[in-house]
């Protein structure tokens, strides 16, 4: 019965009768259902089958910023008759609608077609076009009050300004209506640049501040006499040594470094003249330092990517897991590129560390690092591996102001930070170095780097070296240099004895200091500046390329020489540098760590062999390469820096020349020698500086 009366609705329904609704709304639904089916199949049949247009969304935003650049130049020359009897209507009909504020039509459709472009790696919001809408609504409006509300054609804000104007001369009067007016175009440039009040007013006096410097630098040039004018015009034409630093909109002021105080200048200053004087004194008249011209200079620069699409996936990224932040400064360094960002309050930095993985994947980066905070500043960084990356050479570091003019007796160049700036050690303050990382991943050249930084810093009767190479193909090269107090150690026996030497030259050493009652070898060589004393003493630095070799032959003697060492020699001038490929316990023991605080890590295999190295992780996450973290003993997180590289025929082209131009090593015999154990590490017993016949034979 039902299938019948379904029958006789759609019937009735094609022969455009009434259906009487009185029998059931069911009997409706279904006729609705198979009228819609029918539709269907109707249109599916008649579909068109040719190829789709499948335009990706960039495409398409690409297509709309061209359409409305060309919409802007043709209504440009419509107002000069230069776009045919089309652009004459345009020109006319636009003119009596805007009057005197048709070039903003153009103006406007530029901003727009810019706002599109701006945003093809994102997602595009209206914001900026409301702003322009508003702008041109108040603008026309204030041409409009030059009339009032009378209406002359091309003349004031046309049509739309007398619209615009009429309600508010109505209701407010000619004073609130400019007013009224004027404050609305200053809100529709806070809302098209979305930026706040406070920024723009920063920005602003910002830029006055700096004018303001540049003047009065000029007008000091000016002053001055040619030479310094020529001066300061060849370090504004030459490139600076730091990268690129650019900044999303935000003004960080919080994370500026906090200014040096005069107390603190005064003293660098007296530390340098002092420095200098000594220096002088203690070089020797007929010694040559080697040119920089041996070495080579940094050789093109890094590639970042695309620094605007990764910020806004940062900042999209955190927002999807619920943090939000404010994207700052990016700093572009020879490996990485640092993007910073400030989040908001009450977000926990542990929270945005636990999305490591997620970052990484969003990013399609690996790996990255997280850095929360950046010491010193209120900011949280992510680092990413640029897209090529730069060698930072040893010339370039050396040849900086930095370096030259160092108040520190043994400076040394590590590389350049993230910030692209250089980074500098003093040797002397650390006061020992501890150096680890897997095979191949930039150990050897770091060492390069410090033994070559000395050389061009140092004379051979202010500074002293004793290399000690286990593997004996690393150091063999440095033999002739005259800073050598022997030749390269290559024999582990002959490596135990150049520790128990040092121990005994540290013991004689602070004897010489108590006779004269100095403090630490710095007030003793100051003595010797003043004619108090007759010698100098020389700084003595002894680098040992792999310790893991030492402490598997003479593990118990090796560490308990090192630990003295460590504890006592930085008064009398004596340092320790140690390399190791192995980063584990057995090798870098509790007491070597407890000790040894300034340490470099290079790439590891594990999180573990980190946190041997830093007490940390981060050595896990870095590129290789010379890719380091730099834990200085007066900072309690390390600092990522790009080690120097310096090639093995610049090192060699450095040695031949000081062997050649400066007189031979004067080597001292009894550094190798077998020396009595207890003597010479525990003070007991027998003579320290004396040999051990018995010991020899036994």
């Amino acid at each position: 019965m039902e299938e019948k009366e379904f029958v006789i609705v759609r019937s009735r329904r094609r022969r455009g009768h009434p259906v009487d609704n009185g029998k059931s709304s069911g009997l409706l639904r279904y006729a609705r259902n198979d009228i819609l089916r029918m539709s269907k199949k109707f249109k599916n049949r008649f579909k068109f089958k040719g190829p789709k247009l499948s335009l990706h969304d960039e495409t398409k935003k690409g297509i709309s910023a061209v359409l409305l650049f060309a919409l802007a130049l043709i209504t440009t020359l419509s107002a000069f008759g230069a776009a045919g009897e089309a652009g004459n209507f345009l020109y006319k009909y636009l003119s009596l609608l805007f009057g005197w504020g048709y070039f903003l039509v153009p103006l406007s459709l530029i901003l727009g077609g810019v706002a599109i472009l701006k945003s093809l790696h994102e997602e595009l919001y209206g914001t900026p076009f409301w702003g322009i809408f508003l702008f041109l609504v108040s603008f026309l409006g204030v041409l409009q009050m030059f009339l009032g509300s009378r209406i002359e054609n091309g003349h004031g804000g046309g049509y739309l300004g007398v619209a615009i104007v009429y309600p508010f001369l109505k209701f407010l009067g000619v004073y609130a209506s400019y007013i009224i007016l004027i404050a609305l175009i200053f809100v529709s440039l806070l809302v098209s640049f979305n930026i706040s009040l406070k920024k723009l007013a920063d920005f602003i006096f910002d830029r006055g501040r700096k004018k303001g410097k540049e003047f009065m630098k000029s007008a000091e040039s000016v002053k001055a006499e040619g030479g310094g004018a020529i001066d300061s015009f060849m370090q504004k034409i030459m490139p600076t040594p730091s990268f690129k630093v650019k900044n999303l909109g935000v003004a960080d002021k919080d994370g500026q470094p906090a200014p040096e105080n005069k107390e603190t200048k005064e003293e660098r200053k007296v530390k340098k003249d002092e420095m200098f004087l000594l220096q002088s004194k203690m070089t020797m008249a007929d010694y040559k330092f080697p040119p920089i011209e041996l070495l080579e200079p940094d050789s093109g620069e890094p590639t970042s990517g695309d620094i605007k699409a990764n910020a806004n996936i940062i900042k999209r990224t955190l927002q999807h897991f619920g943090i939000e932040v404010e994207m700052a400064e990016v700093n572009i360094g020879p490996t990485v590129t640092q993007y910073t960002f400030r989040p908001a309050q009450g977000v926990k930095l542990s929270k945005i560390t636990t999305l490591h993985n997620d970052l990484s994947l969003a990013l399609a980066a690996h790996p990255i690092r997280i850095e929360a905070p950046i010491p010193g500043r209120s900011l949280v960084g992510i680092e990413l591996p640029n897209k090529t990356a730069m060698k930072v050479r040893l010339k370039n570091l050396i040849e900086q102001p930095d370096f030259a003019q160092n108040h520190k007796m043994l400076t040394i160049a590590l590389g350049r930070d993230v910030a692209g700036m250089p980074v500098y050690a003093g040797l002397e303050k650390m006061p020992h170095m501890l150096i680890a990382g897997a095979t191949g991943t930039g150990k050897t050249i770091c060492l390069n780097s410090i033994i070559t930084s000395l050389l061009y810093r140092q004379a051979p009767n202010f500074l002293k070296l004793i290399l000690i190479d286990p593997k004996r193909v690393e150091f063999p090269i440095y033999n002739g240099l005259p800073h050598l107090l022997t030749p390269v150690i290559v024999d582990a026996e002959k490596m135990v004895n150049a520790l128990r030497w040092a121990v005994a030259e540290m013991e004689r050493r602070f004897e010489i200091l108590s006779a004269v009652q100095a403090r630490d070898i710095v007030s003793y060589n100051k003595k010797f500046v003043d004619n108090e004393i007759d010698e100098p003493l020389p700084y003595i630095v002894i680098i040992v390329d792999e310790l893991a070799d030492l402490m598997a032959s003479h593990g118990r003697e090796v560490e308990a020489t090192v630990v003295r060492l460590a504890q006592m020699s930085r008064a009398v001038g004596i340092h320790l540098v140690l390399a190791t490929q192995r980063p584990s316990v057995e090798v870098i023991t509790g007491l070597i760590k407890a000790n040894i605080t300034s340490r470099v890590a290079f790439q590891v295999a594990s999180q573990i062999d980190s946190r041997t190295i830093l007490d940390g992780a981060g050595a896990d996450k870095l590129l290789g390469n010379g890719d380091m973290l730099f834990l200085s003993g007066d900072v309690a997180k390390p600092r990522r820096v790009q080690g120097t590289f310096v090639a093995d025929k610049e090192v060699k082209k450095v040695v031949e020349f000081l062997a050649k131009q400066n007189t031979a090593a004067d080597f001292t015999n009894d550094i190798t020698q077998a020396r009595t154990a207890q003597g010479a590490i525990f003070g007991g017993g027998s003579d320290s500086s004396g040999d051990d016949d018995l010991y020899n034979e036994a």
